[in-house]
C-alpha cells in the first residue's frame, strides 16, 4: 500500500513539473496600463504558472480589443495574446492550460469586469463567484467555465 501511495504521490508531482515545464516555453504577451497594480498581479500569476510573459504598457487596449474580436461587454483591464488566442481579463491560468490542449475553434476566453476573487484580484476572504467566458470571431459567447 505504501509503494501506491508513493507511486502516485510521485506521479502527481511528476505530471505538475512537465506541465510547468511545457507552460514555460509558451510565450504570451499582455498589454496593460502601465499604473495597474491586479494587471500585474495577474502577470505574476501568469509567471508562477509557466508562462513566459512579455508585458507592454499601453492606455489604451480597444484598438486590440477590436483587432481580435472581443467582444465590448467582455472588456476589462488588460489582453493577452497567446498562441493565436486573445485572453481578456484576469481568465485563471488552469483554463489557458486547458485552452491551448484542447485548441478550440474561439477567438479566446474572457472573465469581463475584475471580480473581486479572481487571479490577480485575490481580495482576501472574498469568494465572489465569476464565470469566464468562450467568445468567437462572428460574437458567439458561451460560459467556458465557472468559479
Amino acid at each position: 500500500m505504501q509503494k501506491l501511495k508513493r507511486f502516485i504521490l510521485s506521479f502527481s508531482f511528476f505530471s505538475l513539473a512537465m506541465s510547468s515545464m511545457a507552460a514555460q516555453s509558451i510565450e504570451m504577451q499582455v498589454y496593460k496600463s502601465p499604473h495597474c497594480g491586479c494587471c500585474s498581479a495577474w502577470v505574476t500569476k501568469m509567471q508562477e504558472a509557466g508562462f513566459s510573459v512579455t508585458v507592454i504598457d499601453q492606455n489604451n487596449n480597444n484598438k486590440l480589443r477590436q483587432q481580435k474580436h472581443i467582444p465590448n461587454q467582455l472588456a476589462s483591464c488588460h489582453t493577452a495574446l497567446v498562441e493565436g488566442y486573445a485572453i481578456e481579463g484576469h481568465v485563471p491560468s488552469a483554463d489557458i492550460a486547458r485552452l491551448l490542449k484542447e485548441k478550440p475553434s474561439i477567438a479566446g476566453l474572457a472573465v469581463p469586469g475584475m471580480p473581486a476573487s479572481a487571479p490577480g484580484m485575490d481580495i482576501p476572504g472574498d469568494t465572489t463567484p465569476y464565470q469566464v467566458v468562450a467568445f468567437k470571431k462572428e460574437g458567439d459567447m458561451s460560459v467556458y467555465n465557472r468559479y
